[in-house]
């Protein structure tokens, strides 16, 4: 069920009332109530989900008793964490960790990446490989719910959260609808508590929720829609097309992939508070940015957040154990540096799907986030930037629009075409399709004023005139713009990761 679905926008407010009016108010006095509140949620997302296919389902309830279960058995070894009983007692807490950790993501390697290793390593050998290919469908949003999945065994690991018992809900947390399927990918210590305690309408959150939503389908539906239209065209054919066109093309492709992708967390957000939830902000105006660390600061900050803290600061992050017979410590810090930096980078590309060219756009943006980290310049920037910062605002852009080609191409080949394609003699001709790029420029200069000029803000249409004319005239013209620019209807990006 897609956001910008005539069935989603039935099936929201239907969710709503009874979520409220009936699991929240009729059964007020009754001692289960929170229970039967998540239960509902549970169901109505096991809905919102099964809508593609009733066999994702299967999956998901899957991961959720497996992730359950074994954070019962991590706490079942707790008292032993502090070196109490024998070694092989201590060693089942790490054992149940691994456990689960190995199944889900053997369970999303098979999906998610089988056929990609056996293509590519019987292309190395010169064997034909297609008897040996499952050709299994991609679950939608299973690179999601298994990253929130193993976040919550290595916390109760950890000792971050306390392993639940409540079974109804812990599968509310994991399969919550509004973020299931392209997150933000919650921690449990954030989205389980809020589960464990009872909900209360909150009129002003809601009515924020639903600007939120408003602008995020504005992102979606006008300026993601129509950039695609465009982008595909080109994307299509590259040989055909002249270098000002490939170029601009690349350009509309970023800000697609960014109206695409952060529309859709807006709605998640805007929708999560709807029921009394708050979701961690997971964009905040990454084109603004003025270096790549910045960048992604802003950029995907659940994925980019949860690499960081479940990968590469227990490798070492950038303060590494320098081993005390190291002979030239310094060398030793900066190579170990390099090897955590490669490996979180090249990890969020492959997060991205099984080719090659996310392998390459991970690698690329490693090689731009490195010299920044060796010279401790990666948290230059934390305050927000000013019209003064334009210059380097513009430079980051160019690289991230560069990287985002590689991340567009359907195979390096392609890559090498677009980019060869762009620097041939051509370079300076009128755009093709001119009513359709005046018009996603158009709409994505919207964006970006609006975007720049709320740049402080937690979202976008956080803060709204107080005057009630103004106030509904600014919603008047984004609903107008809706209705009248709507572009073809597209899937979510994301969903395919």
């Amino acid at each position: 069920m897609l956001f910008n679905s005539i069935e989603f926008a039935i099936f929201l407010p239907i969710v709503f009332l009874l979520y409220w009016f009936v699991f929240d108010y009729a059964l007020r006095r009754c001692k289960r109530q929170l229970w039967w509140q998540n239960l509902f949620v549970l169901a109505a997302s096991y809905v919102f989900y099964g809508w593609w296919d009733w066999k994702f389902l299967l999956l998901i309830a899957l991961t959720t008793l497996c992730s359950y279960g074994s954070g019962l058995l991590i706490a079942r070894e707790e008292p032993n964490r502090t070196g109490g009983g024998n070694s092989s007692q201590r060693s089942y807490k790490k054992f149940w960790l691994w456990a689960n950790v190995l199944l889900n993501l053997g369970i999303l390697g098979v999906f998610k990446y089988y056929d990609f290793f056996v293509e590519s390593f019987a292309r190395l050998l010169g064997v034909d490989a297609e008897t040996h290919l499952l050709h299994l469908v991609l679950p939608v949003g299973i690179s999601f719910y298994t990253f929130q999945a193993l976040s919550y065994s290595i916390d109760v690991y950890k000792g971050k959260i306390a392993a639940t018992r409540d079974l109804v809900a812990f599968a509310a947390f994991l399969s919550f609808f509004p973020q299931l399927v392209a997150g933000p990918i919650e921690r449990a210590t954030n989205l389980l508590p809020q589960f464990q305690q009872r909900r209360v309408f909150d009129y002003q959150q809601a009515v924020d929720g639903m600007r939120q939503i408003l602008w995020g389908l504005f992102k979606k539906i006008v300026v993601a829609d129509n950039c695609a239209t465009y982008v595909d065209t080109v994307f299509g054919s590259i040989g055909e097309q002249s270098g000002s066109t490939l170029a601009l093309a690349a350009v509309l492709f970023t800000f697609q992939i960014y109206g695409d992708f952060s529309g859709y967390s807006d709605i998640a957000i805007g929708t999560a508070k709807l029921f009394g939830i708050r979701l961690m902000r997971n964009f905040n105006v990454p084109y603004f940015s003025r270096d790549i660390a910045e960048f992604w600061r802003r950029w995907h900050i659940s994925l980019t957040t949860w690499f960081r803290d479940y990968v590469y600061i227990p490798l070492g992050g950038s303060r590494p154990d320098i081993p005390l017979h190291a002979r030239h410590p310094e060398a030793y810090k900066k190579a170990i540096v390099v090897r955590n930096t490669f490996v979180i980078f090249l990890l969020s590309g492959f997060w991205h799907g099984a080719n090659w060219t996310f392998v390459l756009w991970g690698a690329y943006h490693a090689l731009l986030f490195l010299p920044l980290i060796l010279t401790g310049k990666n948290r230059k920037y934390m305050d927000a930037p000013t019209w003064r910062d334009l210059p380097k605002i513009l430079l980051t852009f160019s690289l991230v629009v560069f990287g985002w080609i590689i991340f567009r191409a359907e195979s390096i080949s392609q890559f090498a075409e677009y980019v060869q394609g762009i620097c041939n003699a051509s370079l300076f001709s009128l755009p093709i399709k001119k009513k359709l790029f005046l018009k996603c420029m158009g709409v994505t200069i919207v964006m970006l004023v609006v975007e720049w000029l709320n740049r402080k803000e937690v979202h976008t249409l956080a803060k709204v005139p107080k005057n009630s004319f103004l106030r509904f005239a600014l919603y008047y013209v984004i609903f107008t713009l809706i209705f009248f620019f709507t572009g073809e209807n597209q899937t979510f990006i994301y969903f395919q990761f």
